[in-house]
């Protein structure tokens, strides 16, 4: 027998969250399908939890316009919710060694964040340093939008929204596959009392398994499934007094933002991170503290560098691993993520959504 439903949303990460709010506020039936045992305990847990200001992504992208508004957002439905949430602003810096090509890329950056509506300040190094007195730098540029949020508070109220206007969440239950129907979707959703469930509308926030679940579904295009890219980064935190009141970035680099310092509403600060980018497509297992025999190395490279930008923040206050999952119980490691391919077009079955991949803190308001 076939259960009917209005809308499914795949996932209980901060995205399907915000979208199961958006929709049951609307009126319509919505139901939430997550695989774990309870909400918010993959992805969503494992994020750095900062406010972004918007600075880095092509003026004009969808990724801009969505980063400025719902940063925007996000700041008032905090502020209304009382989500706990710090403007503690960012300096993106060029450091001496870097020389010219790293001033150059400091003003591309404010160029571009210009371009998108963020404004950013440009400091001498007199003036970065009379704001962070343990930083050494060439110039930077201050931006005093960014901030951090308490993802786990964040994400009850979104949860507590949605069931308030008639949200259901159900856990344990993995959605194993499905075929697209003339009146919508047709899921398979396993668990202790597997079921068929047919709705009207289907999102698909399932995060890093959302690839999974595309394929699983009869009649979904090969070609409109992004490939998984995965990168597996290595994160220390820091014991003892942060030296540091703001989050401090790297100029940043082509593919990457470069080791960056940040801290959470738990008052953890973590270097974010070292990478590799040369794992296979689909890594069966990957270790949660690093490679095996590499923390030596790991050790002499992050005080390599830190050395420039953090002369105070020596490798033996660094603590190996990643600080406290911000889900408050989410489970695997936090060490692993996946990089999304390139965005590619296709096909899908209508009532489809998809490549929504979590945790993207800024749009989930809008």
């Amino acid at each position: 027998m076939t259960e009917h439903v209005d809308c499914v949303v795949v996932g209980a990460g901060v995205v399907g969250l915000a979208i199961a709010r958006a929709l049951a506020l609307t009126g319509r039936e919505v139901l939430v399908l997550e695989a774990a045992e309870a909400f918010g305990t993959q992805t969503s847990s494992r994020n750095s939890e900062v406010i972004h200001a918007g600075v880095y992504y092509a003026p004009g992208s969808l990724k801009a316009r969505l980063c400025v508004a719902g940063r925007q957002a996000l700041y008032a439905y905090c502020a209304a919710m009382g989500i706990p949430h710090v403007r503690c602003e960012k300096l993106i810096v060029a450091t001496p060694e870097g020389g010219a090509p790293e001033i150059e890329r400091l003003k591309t950056v404010q160029a571009r964040a210009a371009a998108a509506g963020v404004s950013l300040h440009w400091l001498d190094a007199a003036q970065a340093q009379a704001l962070e007195p343990a930083l050494r730098c060439s110039a930077a540029l201050h931006s005093p939008e960014t901030g951090i949020v308490d993802t786990h508070t964040l994400m009850l109220s979104l949860l507590g929204e949605a069931e308030a206007h008639g949200a259901t969440l159900v856990t344990h239950a993995p959605v194993r596959g499905g075929r697209a129907s003339a009146e919508g979707v047709i899921l398979d959703v396993g668990g202790a009392d597997p079921l068929s469930l047919q709705a009207r509308l289907v999102i698909n926030a399932a995060g890093h398994g959302a690839q999974t679940l595309t394929r699983a579904l009869v009649g979904a295009s090969p070609a409109a499934i992004p490939p998984q890219h995965y990168c597996k980064g290595n994160y220390f935190s820091l014991s003892g007094k942060p030296p540091f009141s703001r989050l401090i970035y790297p100029t940043p680099g082509e593919d990457s933002l470069g080791l960056h310092y940040t801290r959470d509403m738990g008052g953890t600060w973590t270097f974010w991170p070292r990478c590799r980018m040369d794992l296979p497509p689909r890594p069966r297992r990957l270790r949660l503290h690093g490679e095996r025999g590499a923390g030596p190395a790991l050790y002499r490279g992050y005080s390599t560098v830190l050395a420039r930008p953090y002369p105070r923040s020596p490798a033996s206050r660094l603590c190996r691993g990643a600080p406290q999952d911000s889900g408050r119980g989410g489970t695997g490691p936090r060490l692993c993520f996946a990089r999304p391919g390139p965005n590619r077009r296709g096909r899908l079955p209508r009532p489809l959504w998809d490549r929504i991949a979590g945790p993207d803190l800024l749009p989930c308001p809008c």
